[in-house]
């Protein structure tokens, strides 16, 4: 009796199941012809996450989390949607000669004999939980008939009108797809969305803990109606496509606003547009919470403390630069603080806080708010970024005139930015005089603590990634990426940041003022303790934090 499901039972059991309830399910399903699956769950007897790994242990195989998952594109449609229905199976990923399947149900030889018949592909059959499967499936079905949809109706309309794309209702194939587009980005962590055209078709990524995952593509017919709604929705100008624009998107998720802040591009196969997701539920703006070590955490805390003088936070764009700021006004903000800021965009709304908004259109611009912003009595001032002479010059003066000014600026390190702000055009006396520290920052990804394994590391692999041995020592034991189902078998979840964090000291001023070079800068404040990008980086290695190579990957 019950030979059909002896395995799943006999790893149901041995995970702690009750026996008894266990096989009143079995005899449950062997009498009325249901699923031993769904009688399991909707009697309560085990949990979906029990089911899903002792259907795994039975047959011996992995499972798999689909949640944030970077599913390939090219392994979903490997499999025809007909068969992706009628057995529940979805390509997970692809090579030369094997796909990998998730399925709920390991045992059924004949969804895995139908998938190696209608791909030509050795079949590699991993666990995973009903519900995500069902969820991804139907938003797959969904998706396909709206854009078969989109590009029936685009077919017969070969040029539709403005006015057609902007009266949309809600349940319109076009805005169907953009929603899930946009939902699903939230719901999988990404930071951005990439919309990117080309000669034959439009491939739409996901930015997920700083890397790029491709998640779909479109046919070239759809991109135009695509990007023309996404412009709607950002609010700029639809006809305008041979120019960037910048806009902002609100939409409202699992009952909470989210902003996203757009951008398009044009490009010779048309328009790229990509939305930042500026999704504060989760963020934590403390500055405890930000990973600063001890050491640059106290040289950081001893520049913001003062009352007047310039902070200024480098790094590329997407190295976290806008949290880091926003965390040290958090720390600043009280009642007897008055604080403004000037942002464009500004992308989180902060109590207690003035904020302006750059309108480039009305004239709005850095170097002219900021004269009205002195005239207002502030205590500290945030500049989103400085970008010429004439913004570099008023932070400046506003910095030696009794003011804390928070600002931002691209370069590379921290002791570049002494040197860029020389070769905007200000007196290097002023820059000596007015800026009081330098945080230079990158976003290294963050171990997974469910699967990380520890190591013991070659010699030939920390010379490899010059490790400071000086500094640090030799270290016993590192760790490294396996993958498990709480990070989508990528190995990392979330991120950690790196510092470099260098006050501008006596001797550093006096380099400025002799227009010294940011390596004679660098060198200087070595000696004087900074901690810089790298070995911040691997001093959080030898903690387990993140790994070697993805120090090496962010910072040189």
């Amino acid at each position: 009796m019950y030979q059909t499901f002896s395995p799943l039972l006999d790893a149901l059991k041995q995970r702690g199941a009750d026996p008894d309830a266990v096989d009143r399910a079995a005899a449950e399903a062997e009498r009325t012809g249901r699923s031993i699956r769904a009688v399991l769950i909707n009697d309560h007897i085990v949990t979906e996450d029990q089911l899903t790994e002792a259907s795994a242990d039975a047959y011996g195989i992995q499972t798999l989390d689909l949640v944030g998952y970077p599913i390939d594109p090219a392994a979903i449609t490997k499999i025809p949607m007909a068969l992706v229905l009628r057995h529940r199976v979805l390509g997970i990923a692809l090579n030369d000669h094997e796909i990998t399947v998730g399925i709920t149900d390991p045992g059924d030889v004949l969804a895995l004999d139908d998938v190696r018949a209608a791909t030509g592909l050795t079949v590699r059959p991993v666990v995973v939980a009903r519900s995500e499967l069902r969820k991804i499936i139907d938003r797959l079905k969904r998706e396909e008939n709206d854009l078969g949809e989109v590009a029936e109706s685009l077919r017969a309309e070969a040029a539709p009108a403005v006015s057609n794309l902007t009266t949309l209702n809600e349940d319109a194939p076009i805005v169907r797809y953009v929603n899930s587009l946009i939902e699903q980005a939230i719901v999988n962590r990404a930071s951005d969305l990439h919309l990117e055209p080309g000669e034959h078709n439009m491939r739409v990524r996901y930015r997920i803990d700083g890397v790029l995952h491709e998640v779909d593509t479109v046919p070239r017919h759809v991109q135009s109606a695509l990007i023309s709604r996404l412009k709607i929705m950002s609010n700029v100008d639809i006809t305008e496509r041979r120019v960037p624009q910048n806009g902002r998107i609100t939409v409202e998720i699992n009952q909470r606003a989210v902003d996203l802040r757009t951008a398009t591009l044009p490009t010779v196969w048309g328009e790229k547009i990509v939305l930042r997701v500026l999704d504060t539920s989760g963020m934590d703006l403390k500055l405890a919470k930000l990973g600063f070590s001890k050491a640059n955490a106290e040289r950081f805390a001893a520049s913001y403390s003062k009352p007047h003088g310039m902070l200024l936070v480098t790094g590329p764009t997407g190295s976290g630069k806008s949290t880091t700021l926003y965390a040290t006004l958090a720390e600043i903000s009280k009642p007897t603080v008055n604080i403004i800021t000037v942002e464009d965009p500004v992308e989180y709304r902060l109590p207690g806080i003035n904020q302006v908004q750059v309108d480039h259109k009305a004239g709005l611009t850095f170097a002219a708010v900021l004269p009205a912003i002195l005239r207002s009595d502030p205590d500290v001032v945030l500049i989103g970024e400085i970008r010429d002479r004439t913004t570099a010059q008023l932070a400046v003066e506003a910095a030696l005139t009794g003011h804390l000014v928070l600002s931002t600026l691209h370069t590379n390190d921290a002791p570049s930015a002494v040197t860029r702000l020389v070769e905007m055009g200000i007196e290097p006396f002023l820059v000596g005089s007015s800026v009081d520290c330098v945080l230079a920052q990158r976003l290294a990804r963050r171990l997974c603590d469910w699967c990380r394994t520890e190591y013991e590391p070659t010699e030939a692999e920390l010379v490899g990634a010059r490790w400071p041995f000086d500094l640090l020592g030799p270290p016993e034991r590192l760790w490294r990426p396996v993958g498990c189902r709480s990070c989508a078998n990528t190995g990392y979840r979330g991120r950690i940041a790196l510092h470099e964090v260098m006050p501008v000291s006596a001797e550093i001023e006096k380099l400025a003022i002799d227009r010294a070079s940011a390596h004679e800068i660098q060198a200087v404040a070595r000696r004087e303790g900074l901690i810089d990008l790298r070995l911040d980086g691997l001093a959080k290695a030898a903690e387990g934090q993140t790994s070697i190579p993805e120090v090496v990957r962010v910072a040189v």
